[in-house]
């Protein structure tokens, strides 16, 4: 379980300021102060800080080993909307998950349980980010535009990625949980991952839930179409593959609303990232299907276009 580092991670993010410097003391006490790193980034609406935190593997490339690479990535535009509204706000579910998701790696590496593989957790913290109209509940806005998040928060060195973002509010996924998304890989919207699906049955003990995508999803935000959300955005600047774990209700919920984190639910994502990343790490849990995927592109072409804003 991870419960006691959600609980700790978010006595940090639920207060006004600037919560990076506490993070990065938090993370000092397990790991050396080279592998994590807070940047503070201003844009047309605010400051955010980028945290980055990098947990080698005993077979990573950090140690020259060949053990491929998992990047997690909490997708948010911020974890507070102040000082229009106070609070932790729903939104910033994906920051509180990967931080979490971090403390007990961290944690687990420093007592000795090190995975195979180098692990890459990237988010970014914003107190008191804007708001912004969308249907059928209001977004939360962000510091920095979605340019700014990728390159920050998508490492060359990902092998695969997994992006962590709340996803309320909609009317497509209408569960209290998460959900996962098919792999997207250059443009290509391929068939949801077995290994995936089995690891959250395995950590849920439910059956798995799904959310489907479309084109314009893994398109780059600004070409004036319409997104489900930000939760694909790393996508678009990477040749690796992405899968999104989205937070998610059975009502739409506001990005912007407070009160709503449920600690046994971040909880239970933490818990299926874990597992990805040993299995992955250790080549035993594939997003996609490497034969197929050549097939597909000989047959059919690059949909490298995808991934440029146009």
């Amino acid at each position: 379980m991870i419960l006691s580092e959600i609980i700790t991670l978010y006595e940090l993010l639920d207060r006004p300021g600037r919560p990076g410097k506490s993070i990065q003391k938090l993370f000092k006490q397990y790991i050396n102060v080279k592998n994590i790193s807070v940047t503070e980034v201003k844009g047309r609406k605010g400051l955010t800080e980028f945290i980055k935190i990098v947990v080698p593997g005993k077979k990573g490339k950090i140690k020259r080993g060949k053990a491929p690479t998992l990047g997690i990535i909490g997708r948010l535009g911020g974890i507070g909307a102040r000082p229009k509204i106070i609070g932790f706000v729903s939104d910033g579910d994906g920051a509180l998950t990967a931080l979490s998701t971090a403390l007990r790696l961290v944690k687990m590496a420093h007592n000795g349980d090190i995975f195979d593989g180098d692990i890459i957790i990237t988010t970014h913290v914003c107190t008191n980010a804007p708001t912004e109209p969308h249907d059928p509940v209001p977004f939360m806005g962000s510091p920095v535009d979605i340019a700014t998040m990728n390159q920050y928060e998508v490492d060359a060195h990902m092998d695969a990625i997994i992006s962590i973002d709340t996803s309320r509010g909609n009317k497509i996924i209408n569960s209290n949980g998460f959900a996962i998304s098919p792999t997207v890989k250059e443009g290509y919207i391929l068939r949801v991952s077995e290994d995936l699906l089995s690891l959250m049955e395995q950590t849920t003990g439910k059956l798995p839930v799904t959310f489907p995508l479309t084109i314009q999803d893994i398109t780059p935000y600004g070409n004036g179409l319409y997104h489900f959300n930000s939760i694909l955005q790393p996508a678009t600047a990477t040749r690796a593959p992405v899968v999104g774990i989205a937070i998610t209700s059975e009502t739409p919920v506001a990005g912007c609303a407070t009160g709503v984190t449920n600690a046994q639910q971040i909880d239970s994502v933490g818990r299926f990232v874990i597992e990805i990343a040993q299995r992955f790490g250790q080549n035993k849990c594939q997003f996609y299907d490497v034969r197929e995927y050549a097939l597909i592109v000989k047959k059919y072409g690059s949909l490298a276009q995808f991934q440029e804003l146009r």
